[in-house]
Parts: structure tokens; C-alpha cells; sequence
């Protein structure tokens, strides 16, 4: 029985191990919910690092309906640490306006999967001289 207990004890570890491995890395592929409650969904990332998807926002500042829209985006494939860094375009149905967001996808100390980002809103403005009004 002694020398059995090293033996099972390396089985587990091995059982184990990629189970510790696989949490450490961070896939942007599938449905994310923000703090506010927007949600969108990527599609598969294919070989070059390009994904498509869809953004459904829960806040706005225009009067118009919300709608789903259309996300374009690339992750960086030569990161080979588990937790990328991306951005993507959301191209709003329902304005004239379009957001770029950039960001990483981290692992938290809990396993859970966590996107971190940054954005900027350009809106269609009537002339120039209204440009300093149309980023957020």
C-alpha cells in the first residue's frame, strides 16, 4: 500500500492539473453580461484572431428603440499566456454612431472569466464645428 500512495498520488495530480490549466485561460468566445446589464455574444475566433458577434446595450442616450448590433473585432493570437488582449467595433442599428472597445480577458482568483475594457462613442454630427461634442 506504501508504494501505491506515491503512484496515486501523481494519477491525481495529473487528473488535476489540467483542470488548474484550463481555468487560466481566458476564451472570448460565447455571451458576456456587463455591470449595467448589456449583453453580447462572440462567435468563434478563428485562426487569425478575428470574431464577429452581436451587442444588445441596456443603456443609450438616444430616444430611439434598442436594438441588436453587429460587433467586428480581433484578439491577439501570438498571446500564449491564456488571457488575451482584443478589441471590437459595435456598428449601433438604432443610431448614428459607432463604439470601439479595447481591452483584456483575465482569469480572477475565483476561475471566473472577466473582460476588461476601455471604449470611445464617435456620433454622426451636423458640421465640423460640432466635432469636439461628437467622442465619449
Amino acid at each position: 500500500m506504501v508504494q501505491a500512495t506515491p503512484f496515486l498520488l501523481m494519477l491525481s495530480l495529473a487528473l488535476v492539473a489540467p483542470g488548474f490549466s484550463a481555468r487560466k485561460q481566458c476564451v472570448l468566445s460565447g455571451r458576456w453580461v456587463n455591470d449595467l446589464g448589456s449583453n453580447m455574444t462572440i462567435g468563434a475566433v478563428n485562426g487569425k484572431g478575428e470574431f464577429t458577434g452581436s451587442y444588445h446595450t441596456a443603456v443609450t442616450a438616444t430616444r430611439n428603440e434598442i436594438q441588436l448590433s453587429p460587433l467586428q473585432g480581433s484578439q491577439h493570437r501570438t498571446n500564449n499566456k491564456g488571457q488575451p488582449t482584443f478589441g471590437f467595433t459595435v456598428n449601433w442599428s438604432f443610431s448614428d454612431s459607432i463604439t470601439v472597445f479595447t481591452g483584456q480577458c483575465f482569469v480572477d482568483e475565483n476561475g471566473k472569466e472577466v473582460l476588461k475594457t476601455m471604449w470611445l462613442l464617435r456620433s454622426r454630427v451636423d458640421n465640423i464645428n460640432d466635432d469636439w461634442k461628437a467622442t465619449r
